[in-house]
């Protein structure tokens, strides 16, 4: 076949592969802008129909949040997510490592027991939390809501850092170790900063499930610690739903996942292909 054939037919199998790409991210995304522009229309032209396609944005739905205890929930939706993302890594990672070097027969049972908490639903733990937080006053507590995002976060973490330190070279381990380095500060040294795009990825999904939560914010939370989440569902009524106000809230939700995740990408990317090849 000429040459020139074979590059028009390049050139179409690349217009038609960037056309699939384009539609299906319109079609990805067409629900999240929806709900973003809703976020900025008046009550009245919501539900406006074609006519609601030519509006004026407004802020008030975004303003009328602060006054209904939004901010409050933001913040603690912020502080429970970072807090539990942030010990679940530094306990889960140092974890990770030792049952990926560890030798020991029982290490599958343990690797079982620790996949187990992710694999039952979360109505399972729904009571036993209750019973004892209540019997310990941790209910309506952000430390309440901390430990319970803790407790999955570690199962997650350790399943996903593991496989990053099974896929990682053993030589500068060893080598360190000849040099008369500690486990641990072979560890700090060698195998952590190595693992930077592997922490990224399992930081960002620690978060997004701690952030996404809406179960157990529910169950334990009353006033005090209620998350964004539960809070959005306040205004949803006997005397009707806050469509404007559910858009905000749902859209101030989305954006400092979707911002942090927009700035790692580089290292997300790199995370979620880390120990896909060994050589």
């Amino acid at each position: 076949m000429p040459r020139s054939k074979l590059d028009a037919a390049a050139r179409r199998n690349r217009i038609l592969a960037n056309t699939i790409v384009i539609a299906l991210a319109v079609i990805t995304l067409l629900p999240f802008l929806w709900f973003v522009v809703m976020s900025f229309k008046p009550a009245d032209d919501i539900f406006a129909g074609i006519d609601g396609f030519f509006f004026t944005p407004t802020l008030e739905n975004y303003t009328s949040l602060w006054s209904d205890r939004f901010a409050t929930s933001m913040l603690n939706s912020f502080i429970t997510s970072s807090v539990s993302t942030i010990l679940a890594l530094v306990i889960g990672t140092p974890g990770a490592y030792a049952l990926s070097r560890a030798t020991m027969k029982q290490e599958r049972t343990f690797s079982l027991l620790i996949l187990a908490s992710r694999m039952a639903p979360p109505v399972a733990f729904a009571i036993p939390y209750f019973l004892v937080y209540r019997y310990m006053g941790l209910l309506d507590t952000r430390t309440g809501l901390i430990l319970v995002y803790l407790t999955f976060n570690l199962a997650l973490v350790v399943w996903l850092m593991r496989n990053f330190f099974d896929a990682t070279p053993r030589a500068l381990e060893e080598a360190a170790w000849i040099d008369g380095a500690s486990l641990w500060k072979t560890f700090m040294v060698i195998v952590l900063p190595m693992s930077g795009p592997a922490l990224v990825t399992t930081a960002i999904l620690c978060f997004l499930y701690s952030w996404n939560d809406f179960f157990f914010a529910l169950t334990l939370t009353r006033n005090s610690a209620m998350t964004a989440p539960v809070e959005v569902v306040n205004f949803m009524n006997y005397e009707g739903w806050e469509w404007g106000k559910i858009a905000a809230g749902g859209t101030l939700i989305m954006m400092p996942v979707l911002a942090f995740s927009l700035l790692m990408r580089k290292y997300l990317v790199a995370g979620m292909t880390a120990g896909a090849v060994k050589g």
